[in-house]
């Protein structure tokens, strides 16, 4: 059976597991191996770029925020991540400006110097993978990859079933397409265009 769909993927995992009364349960695997792969992938597909006006010494992450990339002026010029330790040293100082460093704080981001006005800056983060649903049938996880949704799920299903002996099994599976998705982004990021040599 193909997995191209939420429905189809609820399907598969209920054949995988032989069972045909967890119709109402494996909607929580689904969910809870949406977490885990939004702990453990970063894909160049996940990337994503807003661009804002920072006008005060702190700015809220986009609600799908997972981790940042890169904070940079409009112009370019980045701004830096900085620990909790060095903000505090320099928030001591109470300067304000063009803002060149920064740090992530309960969900915003806290620069430094805090603006002297405003400051349009782009943020490129990774940002969680729509989830799954009835109204939302798919994405490009469950387009490109349904080993990934189909093995976290049923390493997910392991302690509700009480099925020990499946952890490994589900686990190794899982691992390995996490891996193989991982490398795909990598090479993907860093092949870089082709270039054609001419002979002279």
């Amino acid at each position: 059976m193909p997995i191209t769909t939420y429905t189809e993927l609820k399907a598969t995992i209920a054949d995988w597991l032989l069972r045909d009364d967890l119709t109402a349960v494996i909607p929580s695997f689904i969910s809870l191996a949406e977490a885990d792969i939004a702990r453990s992938v970063r894909h160049w597909l996940m990337e994503r770029k807003v661009q804002t006006t920072i006008d005060e010494g702190y700015e809220f992450l986009p609600d799908d925020w997972l981790a940042t990339i890169s904070l940079r002026h409009a112009t370019g010029e980045e701004i830096k991540q900085i620990g909790v330790t060095d903000m505090a040293d320099l928030a001591q100082r109470g300067a304000t400006g063009k803002p060149a460093y920064f740090r992530h704080e309960a969900g915003r981001i806290e620069v430094y110097p805090a603006p002297d006005t405003g400051y349009d800056v782009d943020l490129v983060y990774y940002g969680r993978t729509p989830a799954l649903s009835d109204a939302a049938p798919t994405n490009w996880l469950l387009t490109n990859h349904p080993d990934i949704l189909l093995y976290g799920s049923l390493l997910q299903s392991a302690p509700y079933l009480s099925d020990d002996a499946k952890v490994s099994t589900w686990g190794s599976l899982y691992s390995n397409a996490v891996q193989a998705l991982q490398r795909d982004s990598d090479a993907a990021r860093f092949s870089g265009p082709l270039r054609m040599r001419i002979k002279t």
